[in-house]
């Protein structure tokens, strides 16, 4: 009886080191690829590395203990883009965050096949089948919708009632459809409002002082959503202030940076929730069932001091809808 105990104790034993030592391995180490379309060290692109790290982080993804994620940085730079695409694709992660629709279409033509979680971008259709079933390696988070053209326009001639004439700048290389994304709908409202309607696309720095400073009297500008516009902004907002011209911006970043208004989603935040898609990825779901996300949460921001600065009083109607006000 003792023996048959004693044996019995020897198997129990023999079990726990055993156990112990498979809870003690090291989990297996993922990693991911991040295309940002920023320049590296931008305070907003940090901000948005930084709140998807914490997401993921809640998620249960560490770096250093199971997660490994490549970072790069294009720097508004559509053949810098392409080149880091192919360097990220070469190096075989499980899935790649694609930062705005230039960087994600510069990342489609490197691969059909490793998933891709796109995020901030404006315009879907050339990456998905649908929006509900994107079929294919590629699913994320929209930003924008094309009917805010006409919105940007509605919120500058009610700060800024006298402008006659309104350009909506971009750069045809990185904004979404080559530009004609947002364009119909500020068309028809610049037809409804009585304002000349003027598209403005640019290159280079040259480009963006011409286009402003021929807005100087009685001109207001609407800069496109767009990684060029974004990475440029400092630019346009010293440009747009020296000129006087008022402008609105699609996020709160121009405006805190003295810019004069900004309306769209929270990006930070939508940039945040791209880590729920990576996690499921990670563990085994599809892109292809994973629908795209549309933006829910628009925020608005004015600058009073860039308003007095260009001799304009904000409207009551304005001064209610703002969620950041800076004085």
């Amino acid at each position: 009886m003792r023996r048959r105990q004693f044996i019995a104790g020897l198997g129990s034993t023999a079990a726990w080191p055993l156990a112990a030592w498979a809870q003690q391995q090291p989990e297996r180490v993922r990693r991911i690829g991040v295309l940002m379309g920023y320049r590296e060290g931008d305070p907003e692109g940090k901000s948005y590395i930084s709140s998807f790290m914490q997401r993921l982080s809640e998620l249960g993804w560490t770096e250093s203990r199971n997660l490994r994620m490549d970072v790069r940085w294009a720097a508004g730079d559509v053949n810098r883009m392409r080149a880091i695409a192919k360097e990220l694709v070469n190096l075989q992660p499980e899935l790649i965050v694609a930062h705005t629709t230039s960087v994600t279409a510069a990342l489609q033509r490197e691969t059909r096949t490793i998933p891709i979680v796109f995020t901030n971008v404006a315009d879907a259709s050339g990456f998905v089948e649908g929006l509900a079933h994107p079929g294919g390696n590629m699913t994320g988070f929209l930003m924008q919708e094309p009917s805010l053209g006409g919105k940007w326009l509605g919120l500058l001639k009610e700060i800024a009632p006298a402008v006659t004439r309104v350009a909506m700048m971009f750069n045809p290389d990185t904004a979404a459809a080559g530009g004609s994304y947002y364009l119909p709908s500020f068309e028809a409202a610049a037809r409804s409002l009585k304002v000349e309607s003027i598209t403005a696309p640019i290159r280079s720095d040259a480009e963006i002082e011409m286009v402003i400073t021929s807005l100087a009297l009685q001109g207001g500008l609407l800069a496109m959503p767009d990684i060029y516009i974004n990475t440029n902004r400092a630019t346009i907002i010293s440009i747009a202030a020296r000129n006087k011209v008022p402008a609105v911006y699609f996020n709160t970043s121009f405006v805190r940076g003295g810019g004069l208004l900004s309306y769209g989603p929270n990006e930070v935040d939508v940039f945040r929730s791209s880590a729920s898609y990576v996690d499921l990825i990670l563990r085994g779901t599809k892109p292809a069932d994973l629908p795209v996300q549309l933006p829910v949460k628009f925020e608005m921001a004015v600058n009073l001091k860039t308003a007095s600065a260009l001799g304009l009083t904000v409207p009551q109607s304005i001064m209610l809808l703002a969620d950041e006000v800076i004085q």
